[in-house]
């Protein structure tokens, strides 16, 4: 199959059990333009949750199958970890055939630098999550975790999912979403005037003036009830929705 000129983004699937037809949605966009494309980047929060490698319930091992095909077919996928799946390891990206890639990372998208980021980190404002954060990204913090029983590490991951949904009622929109001068920051550091990231789920080209300068901010859109897809080429990126009604059964 001719590869098209084409190469996509997704980010914040949150994949679990409890919306088979999301995880449907997702693998037909595998099986079907996917297959096409340059090359794939999933910028985080694939799953919902992500207690190690180990873990094979649904609908891990589907979707890693899935994957796997993709990238037999010949498309790469690169994949960046987010907030909710930042535990997956070198058995994932084994079994699946994905790369994995550091957040942030830089690429050269059709000649423009373009900087992929899950997003969180910009959050700058809502000091909490950034402190939470560095814990759990802490690589004492993720050994001591990835050596409990795996029952274990579900009911910590319910009981840490549940502290958060309980803080986020309390905060506003605003707290939530990224902070423009950490945008700058970042784009000033790794000399880019574009960058493409996911984690707010307020899908959006936001453009500004940097370094007296034309910038671009692309924010991916999450797939809790639609797809949402970024499709790049050499003349524009275009984010589409996606219907879960397409899906297979």
């Amino acid at each position: 199959m001719n590869k098209k000129s084409e190469t996509l983004f997704v980010s914040d699937l949150h994949l679990d059990d409890s919306r088979p037809t999301i995880t449907s949605l997702f693998l037909d966009f595998l099986q079907g333009s996917a297959r096409q494309a340059e090359a794939l980047y999933i910028l985080g929060d694939l799953f919902e949750v992500w207690i190690g490698d180990d873990d094979s319930s649904t609908p891990n091992p589907e979707v890693i199958s899935g994957l796997h095909q993709l990238t037999r077919s010949g498309t790469p996928v690169y994949l960046m970890h987010g907030n909710r799946d930042f535990l997956m390891g070198h058995e994932f990206s084994s079994s699946s055939g994905c790369t994995l890639i550091s957040d942030p990372t830089i690429i050269d998208l059709y000649g423009t630098p373009t900087l992929l980021m899950h997003g969180d980190t910009l959050c700058t404002d809502d000091k909490d999550y950034i402190e939470f954060r560095a814990m759990v990204r802490n690589p004492d913090w993720k050994k001591e975790f990835l050596g409990k029983p795996l029952q274990e590490r579900k009911d910590i991951a319910k009981r840490l999912r549940n502290e958060s949904k309980t803080s986020t009622q309390n905060k506003s929109i605003e707290t939530m979403d990224v902070n423009q001068k950490s945008v700058e920051q970042v784009l000033k550091e790794y000399r880019a005037q574009h960058m493409i990231h996911g984690h707010t789920h307020r899908p959006d080209t936001h453009k500004f003036i940097l370094n007296t300068k034309p910038a671009q901010r692309i924010v991916l859109g999450d797939w809790y009830r639609n797809g949402s897809v970024l499709r790049c080429t050499q003349m524009e990126c275009r984010l589409e929705t996606l219907n879960p009604n397409t899906a297979r059964p």
